[in-house]
């Protein structure tokens, strides 16, 4: 299996395996065992997670919808509502909406550090998406490459046959034809 490894990345690479990195390695090694080299990323990168990664995506997904923006604008609609107008003698939170301010500040400090970690995480997934096609279009290089030595060498076979074919054809065609007349000439002198 090493010697086969190697001689790929001689032949295919034009480099042995020692410049190689462990990527280049690994998918050296699944050409020559003709393994697959595409994965499923987002399968391989959701088994990763844990539960608090998970989470910070939910918040994430949520925090930056529409319907998010939406119902928040209708919380703060209402909030003001009520407070000037249905509770104008006795509101908890008059005009300058001071405790309001304060819960959106804290949301606003809650929320902007888990959106920068899923942000980070969908970060890490496109870097591991890179890799991932790095992998494949170096194993379709490699299996270019080897197909096109493949039809390199059929066609020097081809030529080979052709040349063959040729001085075939030119050995039968300058032997004397032996015509009819010759044949019974030479069968009578026979007898």
């Amino acid at each position: 299996m090493n010697t086969e490894v190697r001689f790929l990345a001689q032949h295919l690479l034009h480099a042995g395996l020692s410049p190689l990195d462990a990527r280049d390695r690994r998918v050296i090694a699944r050409v020559a065992r003709r393994v697959h080299t595409a994965r499923n990323l987002n399968r391989e990168f959701d088994d990763r997670l844990t539960m608090g990664q998970r989470l910070a995506d939910r918040v994430a997904t949520v925090g930056g919808s529409w319907g998010f923006i939406i119902g928040f604008g209708v919380f703060l609609g209402a909030w003001a509502l009520i407070n000037i107008v249905l509770l104008s003698q006795s509101a908890f939170d008059p005009y300058p909406f001071v405790f309001l301010n304060l819960l959106l500040s804290m949301l606003a400090a809650l929320q902007a550090p888990v959106i920068m970690m899923s942000q980070n995480r969908q970060a890490a997934k496109d870097r591991l998406a890179a890799a991932l096609d790095y992998e494949v279009n170096l194993k379709s290089e490699t299996e270019i490459a080897s197909l096109s030595d493949k039809m390199d060498s059929l066609q020097a076979q081809m030529e080979r046959l052709m040349a063959l074919h040729a001085a075939n054809s030119n050995a039968k065609s300058n032997a004397k034809p032996v015509t009819a007349k010759v044949a019974a000439k030479q069968t009578m002198s026979s007898l």
